[in-house]
Parts: C-alpha cells; sequence; structure tokens
C-alpha cells in the first residue's frame, strides 16, 4: 500500500477513529476475501473520479503438458526486417518449446509479415531471410477443400499422423468402421477396391484435422472419387452413405472394367488434345489450361503415347469417364440405391457438371464416374467467386499444379505432424485464421523478448525550405510595433556538412564569414563594426 503524499502530519478537522492514514508504504497481505482498493482523482481543472481496483481471480492451472515431439512457433511483423530480428531473438531463447510456441500464439499480436515453424533449422531460415513457411497475409478471403481422384496415395501414408494426432486417428477409426462391411483397409493398392477407400478415408480424416485446428471451408470440390470424400465433409452423405458409394463403386471397377483399359495425361491444352486424338480416346479430365487426362483402350492409349511427347501413363488399368463405364450402370444404380442424401451444410462445387452439385443420389455416382471430370472450370468459377485459397486435401499434392499458390497437406514420404502443422502454417501466413491450440495443449506463458521495433528517424534531413531567400536564412517578418524585420533559419551539420571543415580543436565553429554572409544577404549596404561575443 503507497504512503499518502503531503500528509506528514494530519489534518486536525478529520476524524480518524475508522480510517487509518499510512505516512510509509505498507504490505497488503492476501486474505480469504478478494483485496479491493478506491482510486481518485480530484483535479483543480474540475477531474473527479474514482476506480475501484480489485484483484483477479486465481488462474486455473493449466493442463499437464503432454510430451510433444513437434511444436509450431507462430511469428509475426510489421515488416520482413521486424520478423527476420524477431527470428534472431527466438535463436536465443532458452524456455520450454511447448511454452513459447504458447506464449507466440496467444500473446502476439497478429501481424501482416508472418512465418510459422516447427525447429530450429526452419528459424534459422527465417532469421536469414531465406526460404521458410512465411508471407503476407490477406485480409479476409474465402477457402475451398480439394479432394483429388485416385493417384496421391503411397505405402503408409496415414501410420504417422495417426500416432501424433487424436483427431486424425479417431476419424481413421470412424472410416474403418464404416468401410469394415465392404472392405478392409491394406496397403495392397494395386487393388483399385482398396486403394479407393483407404484415399477415401485419409481425405476425410484429414479435412477434419482441418476443421480441429479451426479452418472450416467456404466450399468444397471433388475430383473424380474424390468427390464422395467432398460430399460427406459437406454434409450431403453421411459417413455411412460415403462408404457405401466408395467401396461399392470400386468394387463395380474392379470387377468389370479393370484390365479393359488405362489412362494417360498429356499436357496441352483440351482443344489440341480433342483435336488431335478425340475420335481414339475420351477425354477423362480437363485439369488446367495444359493439363488434360484420356481414358481409353490400351491400343488406343499406345498409340497416343507414340505420337505425342507431352503425353504421360497414369498407373491404372481401367478407364473411368469413357464409355466403358456404361458397362456398369445397371449395377451402380442397384448397389447405390440405399444410399440417402442430405441437404449439404456447406456448399459443394460439382466437377462433373462445374456447377452447383446436385441431389448425390445414385444417379450421380454414376454420372461422376462417366462424365468428363471440369475440374479446371469448376476452379475457375470458385475464383470467379471470391475464393482465394485452395487447400489439397490429400496425403500428396496432384491438384496443386493445376493452380497458382494453391496449399497442399501431406507430401509422399512425409506424413507426420510436422508436415501437416507447415501446410497449416502455409495457410496462417496469407491469413487463413487458424486455432493454434491443438498443438498447444499444457503451454504456459513464458517471458520472451519483446517487439524488435525497427527504429528510423524521421526527422526532416534538410532544414531548407523550397524558395527560402538563402542557404542559411529561410524566413523573413516584421517586428511588431517596430521598424524592422527578423531573420531566422536552421544552421545543422546535416544540412551543410561543409561546415566540418571550420574546426578548431575538434570542434567545429561557425566561420564569422557565414554571419557577414547573412547579414549581407538581408539587404545591407555595409557592415562598419562586428563584435563576435562568443563563438
Amino acid at each position: 500500500l503507497p504512503r499518502t503524499l503531503h500528509a506528514e502530519k494530519a489534518s486536525p478537522h478529520v476524524e480518524w477513529e475508522n480510517v487509518e492514514l499510512l505516512v510509509e508504504p505498507e504490505p497488503w497481505p492476501a486474505g480469504d476475501r478478494a483485496r479491493r482498493a478506491g482510486v481518485s482523482s480530484f483535479g483543480i481543472s474540475g477531474t473527479n473520479a474514482h476506480v475501484i481496483l480489485e484483484e483477479p481471480p486465481a488462474a486455473p492451472s493449466p493442463p499437464e503438458a503432454e510430451p510433444r515431439s513437434v511444436v509450431p512457433w507462430v511469428l509475426s511483423a510489421r515488416s520482413a526486417d521486424a520478423l527476420r530480428d524477431q527470428a534472431k531473438g527466438l535463436l536465443a531463447v532458452e524456455a520450454e518449446p511447448l511454452d513459447v510456441g504458447y506464449t507466440l500464439a496467444t500473446g502476439r499480436a497478429r501481424l501482416e509479415h508472418r512465418a510459422v515453424v516447427v525447429d530450429r533449422e526452419g528459424l534459422e531460415a527465417v532469421a536469414r531471410g531465406e526460404p521458410a513457411v512465411r508471407g503476407v497475409a490477406r485480409d479476409g478471403g474465402r477457402v475451398a477443400f480439394m479432394f483429388p481422384g485416385q493417384g496421391s496415395q503411397w505405402l503408409g501414408m496415414a501410420r504417422e499422423l495417426s500416432e501424433a494426432s487424436p483427431a486424425f486417428a479417431e476419424s481413421m477409426a470412424e472410416c474403418r468402421a464404416a468401410l469394415a462391411p465392404y472392405v478392409e483397409l491394406t496397403d495392397d493398392y494395386e487393388r483399385v477396391d482398396v486403394v479407393q477407400p483407404a484415399l477415401f478415408a485419409v481425405m476425410v480424416s484429414l479435412a477434419k484435422l482441418w476443421r480441429s485446428f479451426g479452418v472450416e471451408p467456404d466450399v468444397v470440390v471433388g475430383h473424380s472419387q474424390g468427390e464422395i470424400a467432398a460430399a460427406h465433409i459437406a454434409g450431403a452423405l453421411s459417413l455411412e452413405d460415403a462408404a457405401r458409394v466408395v467401396a461399392l463403386r470400386s468394387q463395380a471397377i474392379r470387377d468389370e472394367l479393370a484390365g479393359r483399359g488405362g489412362m494417360v495425361s498429356i499436357a496441352l491444352p483440351l482443344e489440341e488434345v480433342e483435336r488431335r486424338f478425340g475420335e481414339r480416346v475420351s477425354i477423362a479430365a480437363h485439369n488446367g489450361p495444359r493439363a488434360t487426362v484420356v481414358s481409353g483402350t490400351p491400343e488406343a492409349l499406345d498409340a497416343v503415347m507414340a505420337e505425342c511427347e507431352e503425353a504421360k501413363r497414369i498407373p491404372v488399368d481401367y478407364a473411368s469417364h469413357s464409355e466403358q463405364v456404361e458397362t456398369i450402370e445397371e449395377r451402380l444404380l442397384r448397389d447405390l440405391a440405399p444410399i440417402e442424401p442430405q441437404a449439404p451444410r456447406i456448399p459443394m462445387l460439382s466437377t462433373a457438371l462445374a456447377g452447383p452439385a446436385p441431389e448425390l443420389d445414385a444417379e450421380y455416382w454414376y454420372r461422376s464416374l462417366r462424365q468428363r471430370v471440369r475440374f479446371h472450370e469448376a476452379t475457375e468459377a470458385l475464383t470467379a467467386d471470391g475464393i482465394t485459397t485452395f487447400i489439397e486435401v490429400s496425403p500428396h499434392p496432384v491438384l496443386t499444379f493445376a493452380l497458382d499458390d494453391a496449399i497442399g497437406t501431406l507430401r509422399r514420404d512425409d506424413g507426420g505432424l510436422a508436415r501437416f502443422l507447415l501446410s497449416l502454417g502455409e495457410a496462417h501466413v496469407r491469413g487463413v485464421e487458424v486455432d493454434w491450440s491443438p498443438a498447444l495443449q499444457g503451454g504456459r506463458r513464458t517471458e520472451l523478448p519483446t517487439y524488435p521495433f525497427q527504429r528510423k528517424r524521421y526527422w526532416l534531413t534538410t532544414g531548407r525550405t523550397a524558395g527560402s531567400m538563402h542557404p542559411f536564412l529561410e524566413s523573413e517578418v516584421p517586428v511588431a510595433g517596430e521598424d524592422g524585420h527578423l531573420f531566422t533559419g536552421r544552421l545543422t551539420l546535416d544540412d551543410h556538412p561543409w561546415l566540418r571543415d571550420h574546426a578548431v580543436l575538434d570542434t567545429v565553429l561557425l566561420p564569422a564569414t557565414a554571419l557577414l554572409e547573412m547579414v549581407l544577404a538581408t539587404g545591407a549596404e555595409a557592415i562598419e563594426e562586428l563584435t563576435l561575443e562568443a563563438p
């Protein structure tokens, strides 16, 4: 408790029986009741204020921190230089990494220049100004989740993340249970009826992982079989119905289409591919301005490969999105008839139609496999509708090449929590709102270097104004009540560095000739006498 100022002698006009006047500072120990104090301000100018302060309630103890192999550190600043300086300051911090990450995420403003690191190597890269997960955040913007078709799979694509992320592992278990009546998930990715359900489970679980960190899509879009995962995330299909579609449709492909065809990607515009090969193969997908996929019989595709240097074989032995799919129409309509599509909670754009998805019944899932994938048209429509961030929800990016600045999720042979957190960071540095708390449970506030302000001098570097009468004299005003004028100016070594040449014993002195020059510049015709009282 602070002492009362200017009250060394108590006033005789106050009854002090119930009031104690503090003549020295005294400790105020905590008791059973909360401590409260009144602070008054009474000023002669009219100030009359009183504030009551109360001690805060005891903060609840944070949950015990679980051992974490990787922790995100979220940096932000007003400029690129300040971001680098912040990284340099953090390199010297010796606190617990979890506490540092927690403090950065919850105790610092989120400014526009951002970076996210998960290890010292990344922090050192930011400190050097080298490439890292960093960028300048945009204001607002809308997010699209993209779900690719077959091709992003790799052995072990879900194992590491299942061990590190409870949210991902829980979703994978739910998907496995929903698929159990139809297929057992294994690593036999040579079988279409295994790889497509496995990809479905991983993509659904990755989407739920993104959402557990607060990243919600404004719209979803799927490429070929990726539409099934998109439909479930949109809320248009229950998990059980989506599992039925992906499992039974892939089994129909295995039983009746496998071995009869194939697919080839061609790095040419759609129009050129149609002109050169349209009569021999089907256009299976239009993915970008120079990204077209064709499907057909092995013989027809062999001819395309022989004639086109831009062609590349896709490792499948069936011809999706071609007339061969018509042979399984009746089977698909029968097998998928029990599904009950719902009205989507999140808008879904159909790549079979390049427009809003209709009712996703059995008929649609046949058309989705039979018709051309109009992915390029769909993404152009999304961009025109204000989507600024595209996130490919897959174990390896296969659609991001068709879009500028699209964000992937995992990478082939790099499927752990660190890789996901860096992808999450890519979204954060572009301005997407991220809730980092799932990766920072148990963290506590800790002391960190304060903001690295970039000191800058804003004083004018020259005192001379445009149109001034003389290098030294800037203004002239008449003296009130007298027949005279006052001339003023500013002399600094910054404005006139040549003055440094006139120094006596290392002290710069203004030459007397400069004073004479200023007097003559006022219009004086002659100077009879000049006395310098001090240099």
